[in-house]
């Protein structure tokens, strides 16, 4: 496989771009492995890539029931932040967001990450003291965070809608300069190509259809490629963890699933370049500028339960009410597309990773609003789990036991608000 370097890409220029070899084999499934990651998104991927680069294991295999990152890794608005208060969180995000700052370096890869500053919109007197206390908690703990007053955040972003008899006036904002965007599409690539470098069968079209359970374990996987049986086995799924979990015969998941839309306008010149995020009334809204000149934004949930991937004009409206409400430059542009992701809901609006039931199987779910920015440090500690079988103690709390337990690990403690809207 060509290595990527400036001379490469300067020599197959000249070469009319045929010198190039492909990036991943698409292998057979063999008949058994010693561990096989359910899902080829950003974090099975990264699983498996940290499986074999961290712990040396080689018989892994990457099973997709469709096309290598066609579910959530490729259908999100790209933000990498590290901003988090809660313990267990913070120590988790920013060895996430360290990683993603040597990202392009470590796979050989642009993930095109760009730490353009996450801005978080403040309204209110009330709201600066809650971010004060937050972000310094941040700093004290090693992540880098600061307030802006209302002229500071002028000068940087001078387009937003400062008007006193604003929907939403503004009062100033919280932001984390380290924090940006990534090339989704990228990073599933790199991955990719990474974990297939170090040995990993990425076997695309193998939808799981069933399960085997011996003795209390999971022996293996009826697949559309046939059996094919693992020593260890760990589901990255994301919104279809559900029916995984179902199908292993263990029951039902403190999981909902949920319909999260994001949006694209067409190509404008620069105008945005921070990530720029405002809650407050109800409202929930992030935007920033492609590399291409999309402005891609998004807000809240479809607020009922699917596995669909598309979305419904409701949100559309609401979202773009948001964007209209700080941007108002913004409205001429024409929305060129929008999609859907599925998201895995926890009742506390925080991941898992941990053991199951089952003695060799192994959760990776529960990611929510999070997922894209965790992808490296969730593919870090979840190999860590399945090669070491216990669990980092950054992640100890991360288990399915944590509600008996009366453990709170988001920052809002909110997830999909259960029973309220389905």
């Amino acid at each position: 496989m060509t290595r990527f370097s400036a001379w490469n890409v300067f020599w197959n220029g000249l070469k009319g771009q045929k010198g190039w070899t492909r990036q991943w084999r698409d292998p057979e499934p063999k008949p058994e492995y010693d561990i096989i990651i359910v899902g080829a998104g950003l974090h099975g991927l990264a699983t498996a890539y940290y499986l074999a680069k961290n712990h040396g294991l080689k018989n892994i295999a990457v099973l997709e029931k469709g096309w290598l990152g066609g579910g959530n890794a490729g259908r999100n608005t790209t933000i990498v932040r590290s901003n988090y208060f809660m313990p267990g969180n913070r120590q988790f995000y920013e060895h996430s967001l360290k990683l993603w700052e040597n990202l392009s370096f470590d796979l050989n890869y642009n993930v095109m990450f760009s730490q353009r500053a996450h801005v978080s919109l403040l309204h209110s007197p009330a709201a600066t003291d809650g971010a004060a206390r937050r972000y310094n908690t941040m700093r004290l703990t090693g992540t880098d965070a600061e307030i802006w007053t209302l002229d500071e955040l002028k000068r940087n972003i001078p387009h937003l809608n400062y008007s006193p008899d604003a929907r939403f006036p503004i009062t100033g904002a919280a932001v984390q300069r380290r924090a940006g965007t990534a090339r989704h599409d990228a990073v599933a690539w790199a991955y990719a190509r990474g974990a297939d470098q170090l040995g990993v069968d990425i076997i695309q079209n193998c939808e799981v259809t069933g399960t085997i359970r011996e003795n209390g374990r999971l022996t293996g996987l009826e697949t559309s490629r046939g059996t094919i049986k693992g020593k260890k086995v760990g589901f990255a799924v994301a919104g279809n963890t559900s029916r995984l979990w179902q199908m292993a015969g263990l029951g039902r998941l403190p999981i909902e699933t949920h319909k999260l839309q994001a949006f694209v306008t067409e190509p404008i010149k620069p105008l945005l370049d921070q990530v720029v995020v405002f809650g407050v009334g109800g409202a929930h809204f992030y935007i920033s500028q492609s590399d291409k000149g999309g402005m891609v934004f998004g807000g809240d949930l479809d607020w009922y339960k699917s596995y669909a991937q598309r979305g419904n004009l409701p949100i559309v409206q609401d979202v773009a009410e948001c964007a209209l409400s700080i941007l108002p430059c913004l409205g001429r542009l024409r929305l060129v597309r929008h999609w859907s992701g599925v998201m895995d809901m926890s009742m506390d609006g925080t991941f898992f990773i941990c053991k199951t039931p089952l003695e060799n199987l192994y959760l990776n779910a529960g990611w929510n609003y999070g997922g894209f920015k965790a992808s490296p440090a969730s593919g870090w500690y979840f190999a860590d789990l399945i090669a070491n079988d216990r669990p980092d103690p950054v992640v100890a709390n991360h288990d399915l036991t944590r509600f008996e337990r009366g453990i709170n690990l988001d920052e809002r403690g909110a997830g999909p608000d259960p029973k309220l809207h389905g």
